[in-house]
């Protein structure tokens, strides 16, 4: 059973309303994305609103996050308002479909980083728990409307971050590139270097480029349960381990 909170260094996150937990590799994003630059920042579906607030923590940026499930909207409210960052994050309670559409009509200044770690099975057998469906099937959320989206609300200079398994990884960059929307960079990630790539962090944006550049993370020293010295660079910040 996962446990009903996680405690972080500067802030705690509370879990038990969300049907997706704390994880690793999402905490590997939330350190990962380059925000050095950015003032705007988009989280599309935020879950325990785990992102935001590692984002929080190492920007001056002002945050929207966005989350359609209603146990997991609360969840992210409570932990941002209980955080010294809620100041800086504002949680939408609605589908990304919807936040591009209203954005769209309004004079708000596009985002700089837009990050997210999306439902990723597109057409796979589902669960009978409704809240895991959302979480994990792309049934709210294609790759195609999230890119769309994407493409609306990023500005010309800004990023895209997401996280998906390999396969997913190529499903949503075939689909961006025809979209204009271009890979930059990826991160491998692995359990340990005898084990194969578990997810990866793209990087996208609107400029195109000529080639990506390519990174491996691994998580566990080979014959161990051991932190690799680069992960525990990465996550140092955040984890109360380190």
């Amino acid at each position: 059973m996962s446990k009903s909170f996680f405690q972080f260094k500067q802030f705690l996150i509370h879990q038990d309303k969300c049907a997706m937990k704390v994880c690793t590799d999402a905490c590997i994003l939330g350190a990962y994305a380059d925000a050095e630059n950015a003032q705007q920042i988009l989280d599309i579906g935020t879950g325990t609103g785990l992102l935001s607030l590692m984002l929080a923590q190492r920007t001056s940026a002002h945050i929207d996050a966005v989350e359609i499930d209603t146990d997991a909207y609360s969840q992210a409210v409570n932990n941002i308002t209980n955080s010294k960052f809620s100041k800086q994050i504002e949680v939408y309670h609605t589908s990304v479909q919807t936040f591009s559409r209203e954005f769209s009509a309004s004079i708000k200044p596009t985002y700089d980083l837009i990050i997210s770690n999306p439902p990723f099975y597109q057409q796979s057998l589902q669960s009978p728990d409704v809240q895991t469906n959302k979480a994990l099937h792309a049934t709210t959320l294609t790759f195609e409307d999230l890119t769309a989206a994407v493409i609306t609300l990023l500005n010309a200079n800004g990023q895209f971050v997401v996280l998906l398994p390999p396969f997913e990884t190529q499903q949503l960059t075939d689909i961006a590139q025809k979209k204009a929307l271009y890979l930059s960079k990826k991160l491998l990630i692995q359990h340990n270097s005898q084990k194969t790539v578990f997810r990866i962090i793209s990087t996208f944006q609107k400029n195109p480029v000529s080639d990506y550049q390519e990174d491996t993370l691994v998580i566990h020293e080979t014959a161990h349960q051991t932190y690799t010295d680069k992960f525990q660079k990465l996550l140092r910040d955040y984890y109360i381990i380190f």
